[in-house]
C-alpha cells in the first residue's frame, strides 16, 4: 500500500472507531445535511480542515470531496472521493465528517459540568496527594487544558485516567488548546506529533480535542459553536509561559516592562521566517526566531482570572521562579507584595515577601503548605478579563496549595516539567492548585 492510500486508510479507520462512540453526535449531524444548511455545513468542514493539524494528504482530499464548499446539494458531490475519505456513502460521509471535526451545533454539545460545590473541591484538594483524582470522584470528568503543546500532559493523563473511568462507565472529556499555528516552522518541539495527535482522537473511553492557533483569551467563537464547556472539573495550565505571566500589567508600566524585555532578554523585533510572522530576539551573538506573539504580556491577573472561571480546581504546574512570585504578589492579601513599578529581582524577593519568601524558600522537593499559613489570601482579585452578564468585578480563591517541584510521584506531568530536572541552571519550579470560591 503506497503512502496516500495509507494515509487515507488511517482516516477511514479513526472516524469509523469515533463514530462507534458518538451515537448522538451522529443523530445530531442529520440537520447539518439538510438542503437548507448543506452549504453552510460543508463551508464550516473546510474551514475546520484547514485550521487542525491534518495530513496535507487528508486536508486536500477533504476540499476535493466537499466540492470547495459550492455544492448546492449531496448529489452534487463525488461520491467516490467521500467514500475513498470515509468508507461511506455520500451524506453519511458528510454527517460522518461533521462528528469528527466537531461541528455539531445544539443540545449534544452542551457539555455537563461537574455538580461540585467548591467546599467540596476543597475539601478533595486538602484529602488527596493527586489534584487530578478528582477526576475519579467528580460525577463528570472533564479537564481544560489550556497552552497543551506536544500534548505530553495529555497523553499522561488519557493513561493513567481512561480505563478506570472507562471501567465505571464514565468517559474523560479532555479539552486542549494551543496558540502555536499547526504546521508552523516556528515552536520546534511544542507542536504536537500527528501520530500523538491522532492516537488521542481515535482513544476509546476518551471525547478528546485539541484547538490549535487559539488565544486562550479569545474563546468566543469556540464557545458560541458549543465546542467548549463553560465549566470544566479541572482546568490546568502547565509551565505558563514566560514572560507572557511573568509582568503583571496592573502593576507594572510597559516602559518598565519594555526596559525589563530588553534587559533580561536582549534586543528584540519582528519580521518574518518561511513566510510566517515571526519574532527574533537577539541573544548574546544568536539571533533566535519565536512567534510573533512571544513577548506579548498577559501578566498573571488574566490567566488566573482565566482558570478561576473554567475549572472547580485549578491547577498550575512547573511554575518558574518568575512567575511562581509574580503570580504570588497577587494571590495575597496585603498590597505591599505588590508594589508599583518595581520589577522583582533576586535580590529585593526577600525584602517584599520577607518571611513568606524565607518560609517558602524552605520547602523541600515533593512538600506541600496552604498559602493562608503564610498569610491572608486575596479577599477581592479584580477581574481584568471581559465580565460576563452574571459576574462580579471580583473574585477569590477559596484555598491555595503551593507545592515545590516539577514531577511528583502518580501524578501526570508536560514534558516541560519533566525536562526542568536537566535544567542545572534553573530553579526548582512550584505547583499551585487553587480553589475558586
Amino acid at each position: 500500500m503506497n503512502s496516500t492510500a495509507q494515509v487515507l486508510a488511517d482516516f477511514r479507520s479513526q472516524v469509523t472507531q469515533l463514530l462507534q462512540e458518538r451515537e448522538k453526535e451522529w443523530e445530531a449531524s442529520r440537520k447539518l445535511v439538510e438542503a437548507k444548511q448543506l452549504t453552510a455545513t460543508l463551508k464550516r468542514l473546510i474551514e475546520e480542515a484547514h485550521r487542525v493539524d491534518l495530513p496535507v494528504i487528508i486536508r486536500d482530499a477533504i476540499t476535493v470531496a466537499l466540492g470547495n464548499s459550492e455544492a448546492a446539494s449531496i448529489q452534487n458531490l463525488p461520491g467516490p472521493r467521500l467514500k475513498e475519505l470515509t468508507g461511506l456513502p455520500p451524506t453519511k460521509a458528510v454527517r460522518a465528517l461533521c462528528v469528527w471535526f466537531g461541528v455539531i451545533d445544539g443540545p449534544v454539545l452542551r457539555w455537563p459540568v461537574a455538580s461540585l460545590q467548591s467546599e467540596m473541591v476543597e475539601t478533595f484538594a486538602h484529602s488527596f496527594s493527586n489534584p487530578f483524582d478528582l477526576l475519579l470522584e467528580a460525577d463528570v470528568a472533564s479537564l481544560l487544558d489550556l497552552g497543551a503543546g506536544d500534548l505530553s500532559f495529555a497523553t499522561e493523563l488519557v493513561e493513567q485516567y481512561v480505563v478506570p473511568l472507562h471501567q465505571r462507565q464514565r468517559e474523560l472529556i479532555l479539552h486542549t488548546l494551543d496558540r502555536l499555528q499547526p504546521g508552523s516552522k516556528l515552536g520546534g518541539p511544542l507542536h504536537p506529533e500527528r501520530e500523538r495527535l491522532n492516537g488521542l482522537r481515535s482513544r476509546t473511553g476518551l471525547s478528546f480535542q485539541f484547538y490549535g492557533n487559539q488565544d486562550m483569551y479569545d474563546l468566543g467563537s469556540l464557545d458560541q459553536t458549543g465546542k467548549l464547556a463553560p465549566r470544566y472539573t479541572i482546568a490546568t495550565c502547565w509551565a505558563p509561559a514566560t514572560p507572557t505571566f511573568a509582568y503583571e500589567p496592573t502593576r507594572l508600566s510597559d516602559q518598565i516592562i519594555t526596559q525589563e524585555l530588553h534587559r533580561t532578554k536582549g534586543t528584540f523585533r519582528h519580521t518574518h521566517f518561511s513566510g510566517e510572522p515571526a519574532l527574533e530576539v537577539q541573544h548574546g551573538d544568536r539571533a533566535l526566531l519565536f512567534p510573533p506573539w512571544k513577548f506579548e504580556i498577559r501578566g498573571p491577573l488574566a490567566l488566573l482570572d482565566l482558570l478561576a472561571r473554567r475549572g472547580l480546581l485549578c491547577v498550575l504546574g512547573a511554575v518558574d521562579t518568575q512567575v511562581f512570585w509574580e503570580t504570588l504578589a497577587q494571590l495575597l492579601d496585603d498590597v505591599r507584595y505588590r508594589p508599583n513599578n518595581q520589577p522583582f529581582t533576586s535580590d529585593n524577593l526577600p525584602v517584599v515577601f520577607g518571611e513568606i519568601f524565607e518560609r517558602l524558600s524552605r520547602l523541600a522537593i515533593g512538600e506541600t503548605l496552604l498559602l493562608s499559613d503564610c498569610g491572608p489570601l486575596r479577599r477581592e482579585i479584580p477581574r481584568v478579563l471581559p465580565l460576563l452578564p452574571t459576574q462580579a468585578p471580583s473574585y477569590r480563591f477559596r484555598s491555595i496549595q503551593i507545592r515545590r517541584g516539577a514531577v511528583f510521584p502518580g501524578i501526570p506531568a508536560s514534558s516541560t516539567a519533566r525536562r526542568f530536572s536537566d535544567m542545572v541552571e534553573e530553579s526548582p519550579p512550584w505547583m499551585l492548585i487553587l480553589v475558586p470560591e
